[in-house]
């Protein structure tokens, strides 16, 4: 173990690295600090550029950047009232109150700090841990390892709160998604439509940014408002009266930390509840909160930030130990392991122990390098988050185009790319939980796999074996306890009420419209799976075994909810409160553009063309501004992918026409 330790240490010191750690902990906060991009898009963002690392570099400047969103949300949260990402929600209630009252600095200083030694408990936690799984680990078989991933499928979707069923949809389309392309054991082609693209399965970067990049930006394309109005310039000497806050409540930093680490450790329990259930612990646990909290207490700042930290070293433990991500972001992060050739699970507790004590030494350095760097640095990221939508909206969006483009290198990855983000808008927009889906989706091979493993060895009396019977029946009373009683109780009640501040003839159009929507996602969704079913009905036993119970498992799911709603009369959709769909479309036709652009003058040209439509036409920049901003941008883009990375960029119906543009423009075209 110490061997293990010293080895990675000398591994994470190397130069080079320290300098992919350091960019990837500036990366990582610019993308906490810019609302709605958040850890998971950051990661799915950044995948595709770490293919030509190797492995400890690629997955130290992922852990990196994931190690610090947490901290890099923090300051629109605190000087705005709008949160970087969901994780920093708890923080606004008294962080922006102590911004209102000239007290910005103190809140920024708290938090950093809250943050930094959140981090340091999570990474201490996890190397705690490894000589107490590693014995464990080695007296588990394939069999404990599927029952563990399906466990960890079940509590995704339970905490899916108030969509189980739709949770549990989402995750059989993701598992049943997983399952395009070759088949390994028999070379059965699954679903691929005489598609060499398809063959080698869908692009997990595209996916992950159709579902969820896409959907942000093109809500926030369609707001067109400014992320705040306000300029609360932070105040240094507060930020270090603000440490020393947390100081004098070390105590509650370590319990909110530990809570923290403990949620981040269980598959499943996002971002978007830890800060709450530490701040909520902490408004219970302290006398006359109910006075303070709320209303400007620093505490209520420490404790929601201080285990927002600690739960990326919590995450990291099921993601290593048992294959199992902890959270959504874990989930490219298990990808990444994948990509680079390395197998979570009991490897890296013993042959690849220096693989996981290089992420740990990772996620302290970047949690220290990121609080310094955010003390030394909150004015600039405040004006980052006042940046207008017309700007961000085409300059990620480009980015994004190159990252989806980079997995497989070809032109069906911007096709993924639009096709999920089509879907994961509509699945936003009626309250139908993606996290699930991109979960099984990842997880898909290794449950697949350990299946037919399982299957072959023991046949169903795997089933009956002593830990995965313990904790198939956990999971089995995790998915119908709850839905089966809240579904009586709904049905015994009334229908949902109205929202505050609607009529009942106000809001019965609206919600008529989306319970229609949702009926038509829930018959396309069951469309696919009996598709599936049918389809696959053909193959081999070993091709046919894992998508077919899917299909079942998702078709009963269907049943299910169907019959549901049509003893309620109605899907318990909200609908108000989204974009205009007209403005939505917009975005929509204009990200279609920017596809269709790529194919017809090459990728380069079309982004930076695209950049320039987009601030000029629908944000109504001046052309100055755009000039301005677009030049640097361009010349970014074109020395680092072009000059550096040396990308082979797509072929164009331009360069195709006329090759000699295309040996003139250095085969941009």
């Amino acid at each position: 173990m110490l061997e293990a330790a010293v080895d990675a240490l000398v591994i994470i010191a190397d130069p080079s690295r320290i300098l992919f750690v350091v960019l990837g902990t500036v990366l990582g906060l610019i993308i906490g600090v810019i609302p709605g991009i958040g850890g998971l898009v950051g990661m799915s963002l950044l995948l595709p550029f770490t293919f030509a690392m190797d492995p400890y570099t690629a997955l130290a400047f992922l852990v990196g950047v994931q190690s610090v969103v947490a901290t890099g949300d923090t300051p629109p949260a605190i000087l705005f009232g709008v949160p970087g990402t969901a994780g920093s929600a708890a923080t606004v209630l008294d962080g922006h109150q102590m911004a209102k009252k000239g007290q910005a600095g103190r809140a920024l200083g708290a938090s950093y700090a809250a943050n930094v030694i959140g981090g340091l408990f999570g990474a201490v936690v996890l190397a705690i841990s490894i000589p107490i799984l590693r014995p464990f680990m080695m007296s588990v078989g394939t069999p404990e390892m599927l029952a563990i991933c399906l466990l960890g499928l079940a509590l995704v979707v339970t905490l899916s709160r108030g969509a189980m069923l739709k949770g549990l949809l989402a995750a059989a389309l993701g598992l049943l998604l997983s399952t395009v392309g070759d088949e390994p054991q028999t070379g059965e082609l699954r679903w691929t439509f005489g598609s060499f693209y398809l063959w080698d399965g869908l692009s997990l970067v595209a996916v992950a940014l159709g579902l969820f990049a896409v959907p942000e930006l093109i809500d926030l394309g369609a707001n067109k408002k400014p992320i705040s109005r306000d300029n609360n310039k932070p105040d240094p000497w507060q930020q270090l009266e603000g440490v020393r806050d947390v100081f004098r409540n070390w105590w509650l930093v370590i319990r909110c930390s530990a809570i923290g680490t403990l949620l981040g450790s269980i598959p499943g329990v996002g971002a978007n509840i830890i800060d709450w259930v530490a701040y909520g612990y902490a408004a219970n646990s302290i006398k006359d909160s109910h006075k303070t909290f709320g209303k400007g207490d620093v505490r209520g700042v420490i404790a929601s930030e201080a285990s927002n930290n600690a739960k990326e070293g919590g995450a990291l433990v099921p993601t290593l130990a048992f294959g199992v991500p902890g959270s959504a972001s874990m989930a490219i992060l298990l990808g990444a392991f994948l990509i680079h050739g390395i197998a979570p699970g009991p490897e890296m507790l013993d042959s690849k122990l220096d693989v996981t004590f290089t992420l740990i030494w990772t996620v302290a350095l970047a949690n220290i390098l990121g609080a310094g760097l955010c003390i030394m640095s909150s004015g600039v990221f405040a004006k980052l988050a006042l940046v207008r939508a017309s700007i961000i909206v085409p300059l990620i969006l480009s980015i994004m185009v190159v990252g989806a483009y980079q997995s497989s290198k070809a032109y069906g990855d911007l096709v993924v790319l639009v096709a999920f983000g089509v879907l994961g808008w509509v699945m936003k927009r009626l309250d139908w939980p993606r996290p699930p889906l991109i979960l099984a989706f990842v997880l898909g091979g290794l449950v697949e796999n350990y299946l037919f493993i399982s299957q072959l060895r023991y046949g169903v009396e795997w089933m009956l074996m002593p830990v995965p019977f313990v904790l198939l029946c956990i999971m089995a009373f995790m998915l119908f306890r709850q839905p089966i009683m809240a579904g009586w109780r709904r049905v015994r009640g009334t229908t949902a009420p109205v929202r505050h501040g609607e009529t009942a003839d106000t809001a019965r159009p609206d919600r008529g419209m989306a319970f229609f929507c949702d009926i038509a996602l829930l018959a396309a969704v069951a469309g696919l799976l009996f598709y599936a079913l049918v389809s696959s009905s053909g193959w081999d036993l070993p091709a046919r075994l894992f998508p077919n119970v899917i299909a079942y498992a998702g078709l009963a799911a269907v049943a299910i909810m169907a019959a549901g709603w049509f003893i309620r009369g109605n899907s318990g959709v909200k609908s108000t409160g989204h974009e205009p769909l007209r403005a939505v479309l917009k975005q929509g036709a204009w990200l279609l553009a920017a596809i269709v652009g790529v194919r017809l003058v090459g990728m380069l040209p079309a982004i930076i063309l695209f950049s320039a439509a987009y601030m000029l036409i629908e944000g109504r920049e001046k052309p100055k501004t755009a000039l301005l901003i677009l030049i640097p941008y361009a010349a970014a883009l074109y020395l680092l992918f072009h000059s550096t990375l040396h990308i082979p960029w797509p072929q164009s119906l331009l360069g195709d026409l006329v090759p000699g543009l295309r040996s003139l423009s250095g085969r941009l075209l």
